[in-house]
């Protein structure tokens, strides 16, 4: 195939374009104390960061998927009066100030809020600022990944394949998960790890609806922003831990996202 011959100022603005990326990380890289990135990493406040991190994105992920899963096959299969404001509403959280989100979750389940305050009064129920609160807080901003990417996933596939099992006297049960989930198990695994991911690196609806209490609630992103007062170098080295995590996820989505060119 022949090279297409590519305009100066697109080059230009492209090079531009990828130095605005590019610089910040190589800053990142080349600023970040190394000699004491083994102590920064072993400390125990850091230990105990990662550790609730991994199992509140871990968690997340798990109610996504059990909750993402059945809304996306409806989106995807069941046409109904009011689909695409359903479906707009439940992916707000994509684009909404996490901020945002945070406000409207102590809204709806804080002491005062719509549903908060009567799972207080009534079972004595409280989330904000437990880490319950941060699983809820991170799966509110990451099950929409997942939601779109299973979506387009059961859209994409061959339907033929779940007619033929329902003609050979397979339940819709057994369909589900003899056919349709196998066939749509690269959109679920991609969509997985991108709600994964994203929940990793949730601060703003954390914070706001769970704060920021060490062993608590203070997850990897809290705990860099607390260490920028107070330990800048330790902070570049979690911020060098993050930076790889979202590295990988993405190169190992590329093929799945941007196609094996």
């Amino acid at each position: 195939m022949r090279q297409e011959r590519v305009p100066i100022v697109i080059v230009v603005a492209a090079a531009i374009g990828a130095a605005f990326f590019i610089v910040p990380l190589v800053g990142l890289i080349v600023r970040s104390p190394w000699g004491d990135a083994i102590t920064a990493l072993t400390a125990p406040e850091t230990l105990e960061a990662l550790k609730l991190s991994v199992i509140a994105s871990l968690s997340a992920t798990a109610v996504a998927l059990v909750l993402g899963v059945p809304l996306a096959w409806v989106y995807a299969r069941v046409a109904f009066p009011g689909r695409d404001l359903l479906r707009a509403l439940t992916t707000l959280p994509m684009v909404l100030p996490p901020v945002v989100g945070g406000i409207a979750l102590l809204l709806a389940f804080g002491r005062r809020g719509l549903l908060g305050a009567w799972l207080n009064s009534t079972f004595g129920i409280t989330f904000p600022f437990t880490t319950v609160g941060v699983v809820m807080a991170e799966t509110f901003v990451a099950m929409p990944f997942l939601i779109l990417t299973v979506e387009a996933g059961l859209r994409s596939m061959d339907r033929r394949y779940e007619e033929a099992a329902r003609a050979l006297g397979a339940n819709r049960w057994r369909v589900f998960t003899r056919v349709t989930l196998p066939l749509i198990g690269p959109s679920l695994f991609a969509g997985s790890v991108l709600c994964w991911a994203r929940a990793l690196g949730e601060f703003g609806a954390t914070i706001t609806f769970a704060g920021n209490f060490p062993g608590v609630t203070q997850t990897m992103p809290l705990a860099v922003y607390l260490l920028l007062e107070t330990n800048q170098e330790a902070s570049f080295i979690l911020s060098l831990v993050l930076l790889l995590v979202s590295l990988m996820v993405l190169v190992g989505l590329k093929d799945r996202w941007l196609g094996a060119a």
